[in-house]
């Protein structure tokens, strides 16, 4: 990968997304503290670090999409009625949050590399976005009080660390690898003709 092009944009755009159906239809972790954890996140999260803020939500975006008829939600869920469900702020957080982190960690672009700088990137967006919508919806969808929605949200963030800390590991390796990945997109040339 050696420079920014739109076949490439797209190709990582439609990749990443197969990458978060791939991570959301995998079997959830058991972690014998009452509730199973899946990979959708990390993948959410991973996409933004990876490829920014407009690829990144493109990307997630495109996964949105592509499950309203395809079974790649999680645990192989799909369909419009998930975005009436007590689920559906998580769903609609995915690509905001995959923005945020993307656009963090562009921000500052040699700290792509840095393992501290994109796990707190992760973490932020996760929590600002993932963990504000999703319970937000859940006490207004289960008819909770915000106290109770937010308390039940709360365990999840064990695991969701856990998956920053993976994600930051696999986002900082990428752009080790793909220092171009993080590169700012070329103005096109314009070639300069005299009439004379």
């Amino acid at each position: 990968m050696t420079r920014r092009t739109p076949t490439t944009d797209v190709a990582l755009i439609a990749g990443f997304a197969a990458l978060i159906a791939v991570c959301a239809i995998l079997p959830d972790i058991k972690t014998g503290i009452g509730v199973p954890y899946s990979l959708q996140t990390f993948g959410v999260l991973l996409t933004g670090a990876a490829l920014g803020p407009v690829r990144g939500f493109l990307s997630v975006l495109l996964y949105l999409v592509a499950g309203l008829v395809l079974p790649i939600y999680s645990g192989g869920a799909s369909g419009i009625s998930h975005y009436s469900g007590v689920t559906a702020g998580y769903l609609v957080a995915f690509p905001i949050a995959a923005a945020l982190c993307g656009y963090l960690v562009y921000r500052n672009r040699h700290g792509a590399t840095q393992f501290t700088f994109v796990f707190t990137c992760g973490l932020l967006s996760s929590f600002l976005v993932v963990h504000t919508l999703g319970p937000l919806n859940l006490a207004w969808r289960a008819d909770l009080s915000l106290k109770e929605a937010f308390s039940f949200d709360a365990a999840y963030f064990p695991g969701d660390i856990a998956k920053n800390v993976v994600m930051a590991l696999v986002a900082t390796a990428v752009h080790r690898a793909f220092p171009d990945l993080a590169a700012r997109k070329r103005p096109a040339r314009v070639e300069e003709t005299s009439a004379a």
